[in-house]
């Protein structure tokens, strides 16, 4: 039996109007497929990618699933492009390079993982999983910044960084409009 599957990051869904309609998303280190599920939902074209078959396994009828361990292992996905990459709750930095170069023109970044400070509240507490101040910006350099927050949430309790970024280009499809939307409960 598997656990119930959390809510989907208000972080996501409040900025995923700015995916092209129908549009391809990468959920990357997707886990059980909280925002596959739920991006799925809205009309796009998802493609989950996990080291963990077995979370994939419920979401083949979903979205393409791409089995894959990218820490220890080539890039899967070398060559392909989306309108979107979605990464929350997970940080691999030698990864970045591959993720840009993933991200179509007009495509969105959508990120939100844990950020120092977070060790004083809890896991993950290793440096290796937690951004450092401003480091997200530093990733989207070249891409235009919408939204970003950098501080500490409530419910549960946690140091977070999350960014909302689109690279420059037209893909194919009219521009999204790129409003802001207020995150529900968020404190920075």
């Amino acid at each position: 039996m598997h656990p119930p599957i959390a809510a989907p990051s208000p972080w996501v869904t409040g900025w995923a109007h700015l995916i092209r309609p129908g549009g391809k998303v990468l959920d990357l280190a997707c886990g059980g497929g909280r925002h596959v599920r739920w991006l799925a939902d809205h009309g796009f074209a998802v493609t989950a990618l996990d080291r963990d078959a077995d979370a994939l396994q419920p979401l083949r009828a979903l979205a393409e699933v791409c089995v894959a361990d990218i820490e220890n292992g080539p890039w899967p996905l070398a060559g392909r492009r989306f309108d979107a990459l979605v990464v929350t709750n997970y940080l691999w930095r030698p990864l970045w390079p591959q993720l840009l170069e993933s991200l179509a023109d007009g495509g969105v970044l959508i990120y939100e993982t844990f950020a120092v400070g977070n060790e004083t509240v809890g896991k993950p507490s290793r440096a290796d999983f937690l951004l450092r101040p401003g480091e997200l910006l530093s990733l989207a350099q070249g891409l235009r910044v919408v939204a970003y927050e950098d501080g500490f949430l409530d419910a549960p309790a946690r140091f977070v960084q999350r960014i909302a970024a689109v690279r420059p280009g037209d893909a194919g499809a009219a521009p999204p409009r790129h409003g802001l939307r207020p995150t529900p409960g968020a404190r920075a």
